[in-house]
């Protein structure tokens, strides 16, 4: 989510307005279409709900948001504007709650590598501590990631912090090549002159570099700029008639280590990068779409890394876009191939993909976080939509992709509870979901084009750091 960066939750109450059911190519017509009733869970036949876990202790209550999700071991890590989560997830059908760090700081967005927990910060605050309270003082404030070590997930410990220009909205975590060190390459946009601390131009990402024998000693080791024409000037309008979010960094950025290759999705354009020397990436192609972008949000390789599927969150994650008078092109994910070699390789694209159930007027919907489902020979990926629910997808034609199967509740019986799902990633043989209002629900999907998944296992996972399978 990126809309009122300094005050997401306001926004989506304050866009969630924003229009009526969608209208698909394929779809049904929304005068056909009967909506689910408030809070109502409805799902394809071959998915099912397994459990929702609701929003608890210090982590619960209006000001709780919940955000990304990673994974370890037996154990979901789950962001929150308040601090982070981490849940037993062994049994699947009953995941407890292991602990929970209050450590507020929007967004918390979250990653893991072994026994250390990232978590972006992108608020400003009165200092590094998770004691900290929200500043409006433009010279004097924090922002930044932190580091905490789970060795003991009972008892996680805070351990370092560092401090990075317009916080952070967003990092991937990069594994080195000698398995010494990881690298965080921290995303953060939306600069301002009355900012001490985010000053603009802001063309650049920021790279920490984190000792994993020593992460204390993490610190920031370049700040490479991908923009040096100033990116994309971007292009006024409105949900509406069409808008482009100029460029001013990043909004996220993944990685596919083994073949040292980044797609970063910029607010006004995609970018395909080598990353082959980890503290010097450069982009060797840029694409834009005025037409149908509004703000490129995230990226997802395929498993051979030859594609990518943008998303673009037009309206910044609290409109109503999956309506007809929007249509099936915006607000949705473009889906591209990686053609040529070496520095000519390019994004070509192929087609567009979106959801394709109508939504409320009161429900925010538009492209968000997801992950590949491993299915050798296959480009399956399960995909959040926030109050448009989960949708799983096969886009192995990339120019022909094509519904597998959804998820998802009805409009908000109580607005404190709104927002829909954030994240949905798959692992280990389930879809786990981190909801904003929610909480952490557990899907089950049992399809023929799916179920071989189930036999792959992984130790850990982010999906902003993507490895292949079945190889």
């Amino acid at each position: 989510m990126h809309f009122g960066k300094r005050s997401r939750r306001g926004a989506l109450a304050l866009l969630g307005v924003a229009a009526a059911g969608l209208s698909v190519v394929g779809g049904p017509s929304a005068a056909a279409q009967d909506f689910p009733a408030a809070d109502e869970i409805v799902t394809s036949p071959n998915v099912s709900h397994v459990v929702n876990v609701p929003p608890t202790g210090p982590l619960s209550g209006p000001a709780s948001v919940g955000t990304d999700l990673a994974f370890s071991g037996d154990h979901a890590i789950v962001g929150n504007y308040l601090g982070f989560t981490i849940y037993d997830i062994k049994n699947p059908k009953n995941p407890t709650i292991t602990s929970q760090v209050v450590c507020p700081g929007a967004q918390n967005d979250i990653s893991v590598s072994g026994n250390l927990v990232f978590v972006s910060t992108d608020s400003r605050r009165s200092d590094n501590s998770c004691n900290s309270t929200s500043s409006t003082d433009p010279e004097k404030y924090w922002e930044g990631m932190k580091i905490f070590d789970i060795s003991d997930k009972k008892n996680p410990k805070y351990v370092a912090a560092v401090e990075t220009d317009c916080g952070s909205h967003t990092h991937t975590l990069v594994p080195d090549k000698r398995g010494k060190d990881v690298y965080l390459y921290v995303s953060s946009y939306s600069p301002s002159a009355t900012l001490a601390k985010c000053k603009p131009p802001h063309d650049k990402i920021t790279i920490i570099k984190v000792p994993v024998k020593n992460p204390a000693a993490a610190a920031i080791v370049a700040t490479p700029v991908l923009f040096p024409d100033g990116g994309s000037p971007g292009k006024p309008g409105t949900i509406d008639t069409g808008y482009v979010v100029p460029t001013s960094g990043c909004h996220d950025i993944t990685v596919f280590p083994a073949k040292s290759l980044a797609a970063g999705a910029c607010m006004g354009e995609g970018v395909l990068m080598d990353i082959s020397d980890r503290e010097k990436p450069r982009v060797i192609n840029t694409v834009r779409d005025d037409d149908h972008f509004a703000f490129w949000h995230s990226a997802t390789f395929n498993n051979e890394g030859t594609k990518v599927v943008f998303t673009d969150e037009l309206g910044g994650g609290g409109a109503a876009t999956c309506n007809a008078k929007i249509g099936p092109t915006r607000g949705a994910n473009g889906i591209y191939d990686i053609t040529g070699r070496g520095d000519g390789r390019k994004l070509e694209f192929r087609s567009f993909f979106k959801i394709d159930r109508h939504q409320t007027d009161s429900e925010n919907c538009v492209a968000h976080n997801g992950s590949l489902i491993p299915v050798p020979g296959k480009d399956i990926m399960v995909q959040a939509w926030y109050m448009g629910g989960v949708q799983v997808f096969d886009f192995t034609d990339s120019r022909a992709p094509k519904q597998i199967g959804f998820f998802e509740r009805g409009p908000a019986a109580d607005p404190n509870t709104g927002g829909g799902v954030w994240s949905s990633y798959y692992y280990n043989g389930y879809i786990y979901a981190s909801d904003i209002g929610k909480g952490f629900d557990v899907l089950d999907i049992n399809d023929p084009a799916t179920n071989v998944a189930r036999g792959h296992k992984w130790t850990e996972l982010n999906v902003q750091t993507q490895y292949g399978y079945g190889r």
